[in-house]
């Protein structure tokens, strides 16, 4: 009996930045013949903020897209920009279009609950049928699964289990399209 594989993962157990250290990882150490398209967040590097948003590295070619705006050292306000997540959202809708096996965005996070941000990404990859691994902040849990409905699975941030999913989730990036 065959079990049906989630071609949806959420990361969750531990710090964001431990999370995105596990996709850079991944990403690193993948097959050459897995194509994945995403994005991944890096910190901003900017000493005294209390803002940790920072940058959506893509992975493709390696662009930086701003999703901070600086208020300054000090500033005990955090302002997310919408514009750059946007932006790197439609690079990553641009790769599903060309073609890819995984997709991968960072984070399901505050924008992405008010469905702007990533948003359009993570339609683009459910819709069209490609495994997605990301992670979701603890914070819109509710809204994450409002999103994904039941038809995820939560993958501890472990290397192991991850490539696991990945592996048995592969086959599915070629046959598993609607």
């Amino acid at each position: 009996m065959n079990v049906p594989i989630e071609r949806i993962a959420v990361i969750q157990g531990a710090p964001g930045d431990v999370i995105q250290g596990l996709f850079h990882a991944l990403v690193d150490r993948r097959s050459p013949t897995l194509r994945v398209a995403g994005v991944i967040a890096e910190g901003h590097g900017l000493a005294n903020r209390r803002c940790s948003a920072g940058y959506l590295r893509h992975i493709t070619s390696g662009d930086r897209f701003a999703i901070f705006e600086d208020l300054g050292p000090g500033s005990v306000a955090c302002h997310l920009d919408q514009s750059g997540a946007s932006a790197a959202a439609e690079a990553v809708r641009q790769d599903i279009a060309i073609g890819c096996d995984l997709v991968l965005l960072s984070k399901f996070g505050k924008l992405e609950a008010a469905s702007k941000g990533l948003w359009s990404a993570f339609t683009a990859a459910i819709e069209a049928h490609i495994p997605l691994l990301t992670s979701a902040s603890p914070a819109v849990a509710k809204a994450w699964e409002n999103f994904a409905g039941t038809g995820f699975i939560i993958l501890p941030a472990d290397n192991v289990a991850i490539d696991a999913w990945v592996s048995a989730v592969r086959p599915c990036a070629r046959s598993c399209r609607a």
